[in-house]
Protein backbone atom coordinates (compact mmCIF):
# COMPACT_ATOMS: atom_id res chain seq x y z
CA UNK A 1 0.00 0.00 0.00
CA UNK A 2 2.94 2.46 0.51
CA UNK A 3 5.06 0.98 -2.01
CA UNK A 4 4.93 0.45 -5.70
CA UNK A 5 5.32 -2.63 -7.47
CA UNK A 6 8.55 -2.64 -9.20
CA UNK A 7 9.67 -2.63 -13.04
CA UNK A 8 11.65 -5.39 -14.00
CA UNK A 9 13.30 -2.52 -16.20
CA UNK A 10 14.88 -0.97 -12.79
CA UNK A 11 16.63 -4.32 -12.29
CA UNK A 12 15.06 -4.69 -8.40
CA UNK A 13 13.40 -7.59 -9.50
CA UNK A 14 16.62 -9.53 -9.28
CA UNK A 15 18.63 -11.02 -6.18
CA UNK A 16 21.12 -8.41 -4.20
CA UNK A 17 24.70 -9.06 -4.98
CA UNK A 18 26.60 -6.50 -2.57
CA UNK A 19 29.10 -4.23 -2.88
CA UNK A 20 31.03 -2.16 -0.78
CA UNK A 21 30.74 2.03 -2.01
CA UNK A 22 32.65 3.82 0.54
CA UNK A 23 33.99 2.75 4.32
CA UNK A 24 35.54 5.38 5.86
CA UNK A 25 37.55 2.95 8.50
CA UNK A 26 39.25 -0.33 7.97
CA UNK A 27 36.92 -3.46 7.66
CA UNK A 28 38.08 -6.51 8.97
CA UNK A 29 37.33 -9.85 7.42
CA UNK A 30 37.02 -13.12 9.01
CA UNK A 31 36.81 -16.89 7.47
CA UNK A 32 34.83 -18.91 9.75
CA UNK A 33 33.71 -22.78 8.34
CA UNK A 34 30.09 -21.64 7.31
CA UNK A 35 31.77 -18.99 5.11
CA UNK A 36 33.71 -14.88 5.19
CA UNK A 37 32.37 -12.52 7.79
CA UNK A 38 33.34 -8.68 6.98
CA UNK A 39 33.11 -6.22 10.19
CA UNK A 40 33.13 -2.37 8.59
CA UNK A 41 32.59 1.12 10.53
CA UNK A 42 32.62 4.53 9.46
CA UNK A 43 29.55 5.44 7.05
CA UNK A 44 29.32 2.40 5.32
CA UNK A 45 27.81 2.05 2.13
CA UNK A 46 26.61 -0.82 0.28
CA UNK A 47 24.63 -1.28 -2.87
CA UNK A 48 23.28 -3.90 -4.79
CA UNK A 49 24.68 -4.15 -8.02
CA UNK A 50 22.70 -3.03 -11.06
CA UNK A 51 19.90 -1.75 -9.06
CA UNK A 52 18.97 1.38 -7.62
CA UNK A 53 19.27 -0.51 -3.93
CA UNK A 54 21.60 1.34 -1.71
CA UNK A 55 22.22 0.86 2.41
CA UNK A 56 24.00 3.08 4.81
CA UNK A 57 25.19 2.87 8.17
CA UNK A 58 27.74 3.71 11.15
CA UNK A 59 28.68 -0.26 11.03
CA UNK A 60 28.11 -3.13 8.90
CA UNK A 61 28.69 -6.76 10.29
CA UNK A 62 28.34 -9.42 7.45
CA UNK A 63 28.10 -12.83 8.23
CA UNK A 64 28.66 -15.83 5.18
CA UNK A 65 26.86 -13.25 2.83
CA UNK A 66 23.77 -14.86 3.69
CA UNK A 67 22.95 -11.88 6.79
CA UNK A 68 24.01 -8.17 6.70
CA UNK A 69 23.43 -6.24 10.15
CA UNK A 70 23.22 -2.54 9.89
CA UNK A 71 23.91 -0.63 12.87
CA UNK A 72 23.00 2.90 13.80
CA UNK A 73 21.79 5.50 11.48
CA UNK A 74 20.49 3.28 8.97
CA UNK A 75 19.19 4.09 5.69
CA UNK A 76 17.79 2.34 3.04
CA UNK A 77 16.71 3.90 -0.61
CA UNK A 78 15.41 1.84 -3.43
CA UNK A 79 13.58 3.83 -6.46
CA UNK A 80 10.51 3.48 -4.70
CA UNK A 81 10.87 4.27 -1.09
CA UNK A 82 13.31 5.87 1.69
CA UNK A 83 13.64 3.99 4.80
CA UNK A 84 15.38 5.34 7.91
CA UNK A 85 15.73 3.42 11.12
CA UNK A 86 18.31 2.77 14.31
CA UNK A 87 19.23 -0.45 12.87
CA UNK A 88 18.72 -2.68 10.10
CA UNK A 89 19.25 -6.23 9.12
CA UNK A 90 18.78 -7.82 5.57
CA UNK A 91 18.53 -11.36 4.91
CA UNK A 92 19.86 -13.12 1.51
CA UNK A 93 17.23 -15.61 1.44
CA UNK A 94 13.96 -14.31 1.01
CA UNK A 95 15.44 -10.70 0.47
CA UNK A 96 13.61 -10.00 3.36
CA UNK A 97 15.11 -6.11 4.89
CA UNK A 98 14.22 -5.79 8.85
CA UNK A 99 13.98 -1.99 10.44
CA UNK A 100 14.06 -1.53 13.72
CA UNK A 101 13.84 1.59 16.02
CA UNK A 102 12.42 4.58 15.11
CA UNK A 103 11.44 3.36 11.75
CA UNK A 104 10.39 6.12 9.09
CA UNK A 105 9.61 4.64 5.26
CA UNK A 106 8.56 7.30 3.02
CA UNK A 107 6.66 6.28 -0.59
CA UNK A 108 8.30 8.23 -3.17
CA UNK A 109 5.25 7.66 -5.67
CA UNK A 110 2.54 8.50 -3.44
CA UNK A 111 4.14 10.78 -0.53
CA UNK A 112 2.61 7.94 2.02
CA UNK A 113 4.80 7.77 5.05
CA UNK A 114 4.79 5.11 8.18
CA UNK A 115 6.55 5.50 11.35
CA UNK A 116 6.64 3.00 13.96
CA UNK A 117 9.47 0.79 16.02
CA UNK A 118 9.28 -2.36 13.89
CA UNK A 119 9.10 -2.77 9.80
CA UNK A 120 9.74 -6.02 7.74
CA UNK A 121 10.00 -5.17 4.47
CA UNK A 122 9.79 -8.49 1.48
CA UNK A 123 10.51 -6.71 -2.07
CA UNK A 124 9.95 -7.79 -5.39
CA UNK A 125 12.00 -10.53 -6.65
CA UNK A 126 11.99 -12.85 -9.61
CA UNK A 127 11.70 -16.19 -8.48
CA UNK A 128 11.06 -15.21 -4.86
CA UNK A 129 7.49 -13.01 -4.95
CA UNK A 130 5.81 -11.17 -7.42
CA UNK A 131 3.85 -8.69 -5.05
CA UNK A 132 6.20 -6.53 -2.27
CA UNK A 133 4.67 -7.15 1.63
CA UNK A 134 4.95 -5.23 4.67
CA UNK A 135 4.57 -6.02 8.31
CA UNK A 136 4.53 -4.01 10.71
CA UNK A 137 4.31 -4.48 15.20
CA UNK A 138 4.23 -2.03 17.63
CA UNK A 139 1.68 0.20 16.68
CA UNK A 140 2.42 1.75 13.62
CA UNK A 141 1.18 5.27 12.36
CA UNK A 142 0.66 5.13 8.52
CA UNK A 143 -0.29 8.56 6.47
CA UNK A 144 -1.88 7.11 3.56
CA UNK A 145 -2.15 9.95 0.94
CA UNK A 146 -5.75 9.73 -1.18
CA UNK A 147 -4.23 11.21 -4.35
CA UNK A 148 -3.96 8.87 -7.38
CA UNK A 149 -0.22 8.19 -8.82
CA UNK A 150 0.51 11.40 -10.61
CA UNK A 151 -1.75 14.03 -9.09
CA UNK A 152 -0.89 16.47 -6.03
CA UNK A 153 -1.00 14.25 -2.61
CA UNK A 154 -3.90 15.54 -1.16
CA UNK A 155 -5.09 14.79 2.54
CA UNK A 156 -4.41 11.54 3.98
CA UNK A 157 -5.91 9.25 6.16
CA UNK A 158 -3.96 8.59 9.50
CA UNK A 159 -4.21 5.10 10.70
CA UNK A 160 -3.41 3.78 13.42
CA UNK A 161 -3.24 0.36 14.92
CA UNK A 162 -1.37 -2.86 17.02
CA UNK A 163 0.01 -4.55 13.73
CA UNK A 164 -0.59 -3.63 10.04
CA UNK A 165 -0.39 -5.63 6.74
CA UNK A 166 0.50 -4.08 3.61
CA UNK A 167 0.77 -6.05 0.25
CA UNK A 168 1.19 -4.58 -3.26
CA UNK A 169 0.04 -0.76 -3.81
CA UNK A 170 -3.34 -0.99 -2.64
CA UNK A 171 -4.47 -4.06 0.04
CA UNK A 172 -3.94 -3.59 3.72
CA UNK A 173 -4.90 -5.25 7.10
CA UNK A 174 -4.79 -3.85 10.40
CA UNK A 175 -5.70 -5.00 13.06
CA UNK A 176 -5.71 -4.24 17.08
CA UNK A 177 -7.57 -0.87 18.30
CA UNK A 178 -7.68 0.37 14.64
CA UNK A 179 -7.79 4.02 14.39
CA UNK A 180 -8.20 5.94 10.86
CA UNK A 181 -8.87 9.49 11.41
CA UNK A 182 -8.98 12.83 8.82
CA UNK A 183 -10.42 16.20 9.45
CA UNK A 184 -13.98 15.48 8.02
CA UNK A 185 -14.03 11.65 9.83
CA UNK A 186 -12.72 9.47 12.26
CA UNK A 187 -13.31 5.60 12.52
CA UNK A 188 -12.93 3.48 15.45
CA UNK A 189 -12.82 -0.20 15.35
CA UNK A 190 -10.53 -3.65 16.37
CA UNK A 191 -9.70 -4.79 12.39
CA UNK A 192 -9.47 -3.09 9.34
CA UNK A 193 -9.51 -4.43 5.67
CA UNK A 194 -8.87 -1.77 2.93
CA UNK A 195 -8.20 -2.30 -0.86
CA UNK A 196 -8.28 0.89 -2.50
CA UNK A 197 -7.31 -0.46 -5.94
CA UNK A 198 -10.97 -1.94 -5.80
CA UNK A 199 -11.92 0.74 -3.92
CA UNK A 200 -13.66 -1.09 -0.73
CA UNK A 201 -12.85 -1.85 2.80
CA UNK A 202 -14.55 -3.26 5.59
CA UNK A 203 -13.99 -2.29 9.82
CA UNK A 204 -15.34 -4.51 12.49
CA UNK A 205 -14.99 -5.69 15.71
CA UNK A 206 -14.62 -3.69 18.85
CA UNK A 207 -18.06 -1.71 17.71
CA UNK A 208 -16.75 -0.45 15.17
CA UNK A 209 -18.05 3.27 14.56
CA UNK A 210 -17.79 6.23 12.59
CA UNK A 211 -18.01 10.35 13.15
CA UNK A 212 -18.36 12.60 10.51
CA UNK A 213 -16.79 15.65 11.75
CA UNK A 214 -17.49 19.36 11.16
CA UNK A 215 -20.28 21.54 11.30
CA UNK A 216 -22.52 18.96 9.81
CA UNK A 217 -21.81 15.77 11.18
CA UNK A 218 -23.15 12.23 11.44
CA UNK A 219 -22.22 9.01 13.54
CA UNK A 220 -22.83 5.68 12.15
CA UNK A 221 -22.15 2.25 13.78
CA UNK A 222 -23.15 -1.28 13.92
CA UNK A 223 -21.46 -5.06 14.22
CA UNK A 224 -19.92 -4.35 10.95
CA UNK A 225 -18.92 -1.20 8.60
CA UNK A 226 -18.37 -1.31 4.64
CA UNK A 227 -16.32 1.37 3.07
CA UNK A 228 -16.55 2.40 -0.86
CA UNK A 229 -14.13 4.88 -2.04
CA UNK A 230 -13.77 6.64 -5.65
CA UNK A 231 -9.82 7.07 -6.23
CA UNK A 232 -9.52 6.66 -2.68
CA UNK A 233 -12.01 8.68 -1.74
CA UNK A 234 -14.74 7.46 0.61
CA UNK A 235 -17.92 7.91 -1.09
CA UNK A 236 -20.17 5.28 0.91
CA UNK A 237 -20.53 3.35 4.50
CA UNK A 238 -22.64 1.00 5.42
CA UNK A 239 -23.10 -0.46 8.89
CA UNK A 240 -24.74 -3.82 9.28
CA UNK A 241 -26.01 -5.50 11.95
CA UNK A 242 -27.80 -3.34 14.85
CA UNK A 243 -26.86 -0.49 12.69
CA UNK A 244 -27.39 2.83 14.11
CA UNK A 245 -26.89 6.33 12.62
CA UNK A 246 -27.32 10.26 14.00
CA UNK A 247 -27.35 13.73 12.24
CA UNK A 248 -28.45 16.88 13.10
CA UNK A 249 -31.53 16.20 11.58
CA UNK A 250 -32.45 12.32 12.67
CA UNK A 251 -32.18 9.44 14.98
CA UNK A 252 -32.56 6.53 12.86
CA UNK A 253 -31.77 2.53 13.86
CA UNK A 254 -32.39 -0.61 11.37
CA UNK A 255 -30.55 -3.69 10.20
CA UNK A 256 -28.69 -2.40 7.94
CA UNK A 257 -28.45 1.52 7.11
CA UNK A 258 -25.99 2.96 4.05
CA UNK A 259 -24.52 6.50 4.16
CA UNK A 260 -24.31 7.88 0.56
CA UNK A 261 -21.39 10.90 0.41
CA UNK A 262 -20.09 13.42 -1.88
CA UNK A 263 -17.57 15.85 -1.79
CA UNK A 264 -17.31 14.91 2.14
CA UNK A 265 -20.77 15.36 2.57
CA UNK A 266 -23.74 13.07 3.44
CA UNK A 267 -26.37 13.11 0.29
CA UNK A 268 -28.49 9.90 1.10
CA UNK A 269 -29.08 7.49 3.93
CA UNK A 270 -30.83 4.47 3.22
CA UNK A 271 -32.39 1.83 5.79
CA UNK A 272 -33.69 -1.57 5.96
CA UNK A 273 -34.15 -4.86 8.11
CA UNK A 274 -36.82 -7.18 9.41
CA UNK A 275 -35.17 -7.93 12.77
CA UNK A 276 -34.82 -4.38 13.69
CA UNK A 277 -37.24 -2.46 11.34
CA UNK A 278 -36.26 1.11 10.16
CA UNK A 279 -36.95 3.71 12.66
CA UNK A 280 -36.34 7.74 12.59
CA UNK A 281 -37.16 9.89 14.89
CA UNK A 282 -36.46 13.66 14.97
CA UNK A 283 -37.68 16.83 16.76
CA UNK A 284 -40.51 17.20 13.98
CA UNK A 285 -41.17 13.97 13.38
CA UNK A 286 -40.81 10.66 13.38
CA UNK A 287 -41.17 7.42 10.73
CA UNK A 288 -40.95 4.24 10.55
CA UNK A 289 -41.41 1.53 7.35
CA UNK A 290 -39.83 -1.89 6.11
CA UNK A 291 -37.35 0.25 4.59
CA UNK A 292 -36.55 4.31 4.66
CA UNK A 293 -35.07 6.56 2.42
CA UNK A 294 -33.52 9.73 3.48
CA UNK A 295 -32.46 12.56 0.86
CA UNK A 296 -30.01 15.38 2.08
CA UNK A 297 -27.99 17.30 -0.41
CA UNK A 298 -25.49 19.81 0.39
CA UNK A 299 -26.43 17.87 4.14
CA UNK A 300 -29.92 19.53 4.08
CA UNK A 301 -32.82 17.16 4.80
CA UNK A 302 -35.34 17.55 1.75
CA UNK A 303 -37.22 14.47 1.54
CA UNK A 304 -37.92 11.01 3.88
CA UNK A 305 -39.63 8.24 1.52
CA UNK A 306 -41.11 4.58 3.60
CA UNK A 307 -41.96 1.60 1.52
CA UNK A 308 -43.75 -1.05 2.94
CA UNK A 309 -46.54 -0.43 5.54
CA UNK A 310 -44.91 3.25 6.28
CA UNK A 311 -46.30 5.78 8.73
CA UNK A 312 -45.31 9.29 9.51
CA UNK A 313 -45.70 10.90 12.73
CA UNK A 314 -45.50 14.66 13.36
CA UNK A 315 -45.09 16.17 16.85
CA UNK A 316 -46.14 14.94 19.97
CA UNK A 317 -48.96 17.37 21.49
CA UNK A 318 -48.57 18.40 24.86
CA UNK A 319 -51.93 18.11 26.21
CA UNK A 320 -52.78 15.06 24.70
CA UNK A 321 -49.27 13.27 24.42
CA UNK A 322 -50.75 12.00 21.07
CA UNK A 323 -49.29 12.62 17.41
CA UNK A 324 -50.85 13.38 13.65
CA UNK A 325 -49.72 10.64 12.19
CA UNK A 326 -50.02 8.99 8.24
CA UNK A 327 -49.40 5.43 6.83
CA UNK A 328 -50.05 3.55 3.78
CA UNK A 329 -48.30 1.48 1.88
CA UNK A 330 -46.20 4.09 0.06
CA UNK A 331 -44.98 7.43 2.68
CA UNK A 332 -43.43 10.29 1.27
CA UNK A 333 -41.98 13.45 3.27
CA UNK A 334 -40.98 16.63 2.48
CA UNK A 335 -39.33 19.27 4.22
CA UNK A 336 -38.20 22.64 3.75
CA UNK A 337 -35.77 24.73 6.03
CA UNK A 338 -36.67 26.97 8.81
CA UNK A 339 -34.78 28.93 11.34
CA UNK A 340 -35.32 28.35 14.78
CA UNK A 341 -33.37 29.97 17.15
CA UNK A 342 -31.26 31.18 14.80
CA UNK A 343 -30.60 27.98 13.77
CA UNK A 344 -31.61 26.28 10.38
CA UNK A 345 -33.55 23.26 10.99
CA UNK A 346 -36.01 20.77 8.75
CA UNK A 347 -39.82 21.28 9.04
CA UNK A 348 -42.51 19.17 7.20
CA UNK A 349 -43.93 21.04 4.43
CA UNK A 350 -45.98 18.03 2.64
CA UNK A 351 -46.91 14.29 2.92
CA UNK A 352 -48.03 11.98 0.88
CA UNK A 353 -49.27 8.59 1.52
CA UNK A 354 -50.32 6.35 -1.40
CA UNK A 355 -52.45 2.74 -1.39
CA UNK A 356 -54.87 2.26 1.99
CA UNK A 357 -53.74 5.41 2.87
CA UNK A 358 -54.98 6.29 6.70
CA UNK A 359 -54.40 9.95 8.55
CA UNK A 360 -55.03 10.87 11.77
CA UNK A 361 -55.60 14.62 12.49
CA UNK A 362 -56.04 16.49 16.01
CA UNK A 363 -57.51 19.73 15.41
CA UNK A 364 -57.42 22.46 18.75
CA UNK A 365 -61.15 23.53 19.84
CA UNK A 366 -61.59 26.89 21.38
CA UNK A 367 -64.01 26.08 23.30
CA UNK A 368 -62.58 22.76 24.74
CA UNK A 369 -59.06 23.30 24.40
CA UNK A 370 -58.49 20.03 26.73
CA UNK A 371 -60.27 18.03 24.06
CA UNK A 372 -59.17 18.50 20.89
CA UNK A 373 -61.07 17.17 17.64
CA UNK A 374 -60.17 13.69 16.23
CA UNK A 375 -60.42 13.56 12.34
CA UNK A 376 -59.84 10.43 10.61
CA UNK A 377 -59.64 9.53 7.19
CA UNK A 378 -59.28 6.97 4.60
CA UNK A 379 -58.01 7.06 0.89
CA UNK A 380 -56.38 5.63 -1.79
CA UNK A 381 -54.08 8.35 -1.72
CA UNK A 382 -53.68 11.46 1.11
CA UNK A 383 -52.32 14.20 0.91
CA UNK A 384 -51.23 16.58 3.67
CA UNK A 385 -50.12 20.28 3.23
CA UNK A 386 -48.52 21.68 6.18
CA UNK A 387 -48.75 26.03 6.91
CA UNK A 388 -46.07 28.28 5.72
CA UNK A 389 -43.90 30.77 7.55
CA UNK A 390 -44.19 31.24 11.46
CA UNK A 391 -47.54 29.13 11.77
CA UNK A 392 -47.19 25.54 12.36
CA UNK A 393 -49.48 22.34 11.62
CA UNK A 394 -51.92 21.11 9.31
CA UNK A 395 -53.04 23.38 6.21
CA UNK A 396 -55.20 21.00 4.51
CA UNK A 397 -55.92 17.33 3.49
CA UNK A 398 -56.60 16.25 0.67
CA UNK A 399 -58.29 12.61 0.35
CA UNK A 400 -58.46 11.14 -3.55
CA UNK A 401 -60.10 7.83 -5.03
CA UNK A 402 -62.39 5.81 -2.60
CA UNK A 403 -62.69 7.84 0.59
CA UNK A 404 -64.32 7.48 4.35
CA UNK A 405 -63.63 8.53 7.47
CA UNK A 406 -64.85 10.66 10.70
CA UNK A 407 -65.10 13.92 12.10
CA UNK A 408 -65.39 13.68 16.05
CA UNK A 409 -65.99 16.89 17.73
CA UNK A 410 -66.01 17.13 21.65
CA UNK A 411 -69.70 17.79 23.02
CA UNK A 412 -70.42 20.36 25.25
CA UNK A 413 -71.68 19.16 29.12
CA UNK A 414 -75.41 19.31 29.15
CA UNK A 415 -76.37 22.16 31.65
CA UNK A 416 -76.92 21.76 35.24
CA UNK A 417 -80.10 22.02 36.97
CA UNK A 418 -81.48 24.81 38.93
CA UNK A 419 -81.06 23.79 42.95
CA UNK A 420 -84.88 25.50 43.37
CA UNK A 421 -86.44 22.84 40.53
CA UNK A 422 -84.28 19.92 41.87
CA UNK A 423 -86.15 21.15 45.41
CA UNK A 424 -89.26 21.49 43.90
CA UNK A 425 -88.90 17.70 42.34
CA UNK A 426 -88.24 16.45 45.78
CA UNK A 427 -91.22 17.64 47.42
CA UNK A 428 -93.93 16.67 44.65
CA UNK A 429 -92.13 13.11 45.55
CA UNK A 430 -92.87 13.26 49.16
CA UNK A 431 -96.18 14.38 48.43
CA UNK A 432 -96.67 11.43 46.02
CA UNK A 433 -96.21 8.86 48.36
Amino acid sequence: MLLASVHPALGQSEKCVFQINNVERQGSVVETPQGTNYFAGGNVQLSCRGTQITMQSDSVAAYGGNLVRFIGNVKYRDSTITMDADNGTYFKKGEKWEARGRVVTNNLRTGSKLTGPALDYYRVVKGVRDTLEMFSTGRPRIEYTASDPGAAPGEPYIIVADRVRMKGNDRLWAGGKVTIDRSDFSARGDSLRLDTGKGDGTLVGGNPIMRGLGKDSFNIAGRRLDLRLNRRELTNVVAKGNGHAVSKEWDLVADTIGLDLKNRRLEQTLAWGDSIRPYANSPSYAMRADSLALDTPGQQLKEVRGFGTAWLGGNIDARTKQRDWMRGDTVVAQFVQRDSAGTRRAALNRIVARKGAQSYHLDADPRHPDRPSINYARGDQIVMTMKQGAQSGVDRVDVRGQVDGVQLEAADAPPAADSAARADSLRRGRAGR
